[in-house]
């Protein structure tokens, strides 16, 4: 089996399966006196049980070619990343097959995008590509287990 994966670009349309692309772009409305656009109600949150909560993560980066073979998820709740820099990020995922992921699929987003992966989506760990790894996230606070992880039997390799 082949175990590479070629990143692409973060998209609407090619994430939609995973979750949704945050980004400052499409319909908005005017606020502040017409000075800010807001793009309004991007993501769906979604929590089983427990709350939103806003926490901010530093990762330190990596580089593509990257090899992995670990992914998680949350079945709990939600999970939004968004970037405190400019700089892109590696963002790993996989659709769910009877309980287990099935083959990894990989994005690189584009200066400004964050991603809000829905609840129950297999994912690779955070994996930003430049320092600072700077990251605010939304996700569920709560009692009882919101983590299941799963290693496959060898690594795959992300690649451009």
């Amino acid at each position: 089996m082949n175990r590479t994966i070629h990143a692409e670009p973060l998209s609407r349309t090619s994430f939609a399966p995973f979750g949704d692309v945050l980004d400052a772009t499409g319909d908005y409305r005017l606020i502040n006196e017409g000075l800010c656009r807001r793009h309004h109600d991007l993501a769906r949150l979604d929590f089983g049980s427990g709350c939103a909560g806003i926490s901010i993560f530093n990762a330190e980066p990596r580089g593509i070619p990257y090899e992995f073979d670990l992914v998680e998820r949350h079945p709990e709740g939600s999970q939004a990343f968004l970037p405190m820099t400019e700089h892109p990020f590696l963002v790993i995922v996989a659709l769910d097959e009877g309980g287990a992921p099935g083959r990894p699929r990989a994005f690189v987003t584009a200066p400004g995008q964050g991603i809000n992966l829905h609840r129950g989506t297999w994912h690779g760990v955070l994996t930003p590509l430049r320092a600072p790894g700077l990251f605010a996230v939304v996700d569920r606070i709560g009692d009882g287990p919101n983590l299941e992880e799963y290693r496959y039997s060898a690594p795959w390799r992300v690649t451009t």
